[in-house]
């Protein structure tokens, strides 16, 4: 099996989910049954995780329909020199944090030619199934290639995994002998210059809100001029107010706000953002960190020294590589998570 006929029955999934997504008509008897149980599971992700909302999840969707299609896929596979196919057995430990976000590497490692085995996050277990059964309906040869598994995982060749710092540590030592890639905490971070307009900034609060904040390209540190009020910031974002009438974001807004006024932490807070000054880059959900600086062209030396805790630099246009507001959220297929080119490490396997 060639790349182009794997990459076939990925383009066409690509435009199921469009079909899917526009409520249009299902072509097919099988595309029918996908939706049907797409639906299914999408009310299940719901209910198994409070974080996953229907919004988030068909905006999650929408997403991947847009990065599936044939020209996308072929033109970023172009770049990459590609065996046949391996009977190399390729790991996958999957982060809960977002809907499929671990679906980039699944998509990696059929296309790179190997087989693909699945640890799935108890968080995102619903959507990623009927997916895969929908993908081995289309292209039967893929059915030997995936594999899920519950318990410990066995038999594999390679791995990539995606946790926290903590698990990040155990993962290395468990899989220390094999080739492997090892995800770690990162943030994202935005850089105002204070003459952004109001039409400028509105987009960073999809940045910064998309998923509660929780995906590892979500904005959750600030780098403002100093002295620079930030009233103009709190404007920009406030068509996201509603997202106080979630109540497990709610419960995290009036927590993390309480504990910052006992600790008499000076903050700044519009109802449903709470900024807090400190040097860190991880902030809780319902709040960012800000920090201030003088000079934009040390902060820029500053960022790239600590491009290891970095995803995301979001800027009006400062830098070639920074995301423009509100794109975070939308990358493209070569936008590789910790800039680790997935798709060369699985093809020198």
């Amino acid at each position: 099996m060639n790349v182009e006929a794997r990459i076939k029955p990925f383009s066409l999934l690509g435009n199921s989910l469009k079909r899917f997504l526009n409520h249009a008509e299902a072509t097919s008897d099988k595309e029918n049954n996908f939706f049907t149980i797409l639906n299914e599971k999408i009310d299940n992700a719901i209910h198994y995780n409070g974080w996953f909302t229907k919004e988030n999840i068909l905006f999650s969707l929408k997403q991947w329909s847009l990065a599936l299609e044939e020209k996308k896929l072929e033109n970023w596979i172009s770049n990459y020199s590609i065996d046949e196919e391996k009977n190399l057995t390729v790991a996958i430990i999957m982060a809960g944090n977002i809907p499929l976000v671990g679906f980039h590497d699944f998509l990696c490692v059929l296309l790179s030619g190997n087989k693909v085995l699945i640890k799935q996050s108890s968080n995102d277990n619903q959507l990623l199934p009927v997916i895969t059964q929908y993908i081995t309906e289309l292209e039967s040869h893929f059915k030997e290639r995936i594999a899920f598994s519950k318990d410990r995982l066995d038999n594999f060749d390679a791995v990539i995994a995606t946790g926290s710092n903590n698990t990040a540590r155990y993962f290395e030592y468990y899989f220390s002998k094999k080739p492997h890639i090892i995800r770690k905490n990162r943030n994202s971070v935005a850089i105002l210059t204070g003459n952004e307009t109001k039409e400028e900034l509105q987009p960073l609060g999809e940045d910064i809100f998309r998923y509660y904040g929780l995906g590892c390209r979500n904005v959750s540190k600030l780098y403002v001029p100093k002295e620079q009020k930030l009233d103009y910031f709190f404007e920009a974002i406030y068509d996201w107010h509603p997202i106080i009438d979630s109540n497990k974001y709610a419960n995290n807004y009036d927590y993390n706000k309480a504990v910052y006024l006992m600790s008499e932490y000076k903050i700044l807070d519009n109802g449903f953002l709470v900024l807090k000054k400190d040097e860190s880059f991880s902030s809780p959900i319902a709040s960012v960190f800000y920090e201030e600086y003088e000079d934009l062209e040390q902060l820029k030396l500053k960022l790239k020294k600590e491009e290891e805790n970095i995803q995301c630099i979001v800027s009006n246009g400062l830098e070639n590589h920074h995301i423009p507001f509100g794109k975070t959220q939308q990358p493209q297929l070569a936008d590789y998570a910790d800039n680790v080119d997935t798709m060369k490490f699985l093809t020198h396997l």
